[in-house]
């Protein structure tokens, strides 16, 4: 029997397989920040964040994970 997987963590563990670059989901970034998923899209359109586009896909995105990661060091401006 096959095990779900999330859509998202298969799209970002493909996309951390194939690329330098590593990825968040919008979900896992807003933990991080102690933010909501909803809370989370506001603050990437805010804070201009590079979205990673997912093909096929006009809504769901991935976002850069070392932007996540200087935010969380400097802090929630």
């Amino acid at each position: 029997m096959h095990r779900f997987e999330d859509w998202n963590q298969k799209v970002k563990r493909t996309f951390n397989a194939t690329s330098m670059e590593e990825v968040l989901t919008v979900t896992e970034a807003g933990v991080l920040l102690g933010l909501s998923k909803d809370q989370m899209k506001v603050f990437v359109d805010k804070h201009h964040l590079t979205k990673v586009p997912i093909m096929r896909s006009v809504h769901r995105y991935l976002l850069r994970k070392s932007e996540i990661d200087d935010i969380v060091k400097k802090g929630i401006e």
